[in-house]
């Protein structure tokens, strides 16, 4: 399977850091359990429980103090142009499995952490976790993708995408635009 390149991500950048700073949903993604993925036309959010049905609940790949999931990590929000660039084998390679993706630039200086995102009629809030991709990334996008996202030189950039909380229950349409609040 051909994997990008660094030095083709590099050439890219401008253009993936020159998305708008709102932007419509692009895919919605419903993640029940371990690789599995539907794009269902909305979902259900809550700030108790994350995504309704979702494996956070059951499964956070980040837990509290007290063995809860961190609500950090409740929702992920992924760049379509870094997309775009790293699938380049989509029908052999599963969908990253971000709640939310959209053409939109999700760098610090645009969402800094606590940023709220008001997107259909529930409320996120940015996390200060930095996303630094987890091994399966590696595996699907290749190891030179999964290098450049976690460079020490792009961390602001949020290149592997913004993790968020749930502040306002709602629901998520898959036709709904991401606005800061």
């Amino acid at each position: 399977m051909p994997y990008v390149t660094e030095a083709e991500l590099d050439r890219r950048l401008a253009w993936i850091t020159g998305a708008p700073s709102e932007a419509p949903i692009d895919v919605l993604c419903h993640r029940p359990g371990f690789s599995e993925r539907s794009f269902p036309d909305s979902i259900s959010v809550s700030v108790a429980g994350g995504i309704d049905g979702e494996r956070w609940l059951e499964h956070p790949w980040m837990k509290l103090a007290d063995g809860s999931p961190d609500p950090r990590i409740q929702v992920s929000i992924l760049s379509k142009r870094l997309v775009d660039i790293v699938w380049t084998d989509r029908e052999n390679t599963i969908h990253p499995g971000d709640t939310i993706i959209a053409d939109i630039n999700l760098s610090e200086e645009n969402f800094p952490a606590g940023t709220r995102i008001s997107v259909g009629s529930a409320v996120l809030e940015v996390s200060d976790l930095f996303n630094n991709a987890c091994a399966k990334w590696k595996v699907r996008y290749g190891p030179e993708s999964y290098k450049w996202v976690n460079r020490p030189e792009y961390r602001h950039l949020r290149l592997r995408g913004a993790l968020c909380k749930v502040v306002k229950d709602g629901i998520i349409r898959a036709d709904d635009v991401l606005r800061r609040v």
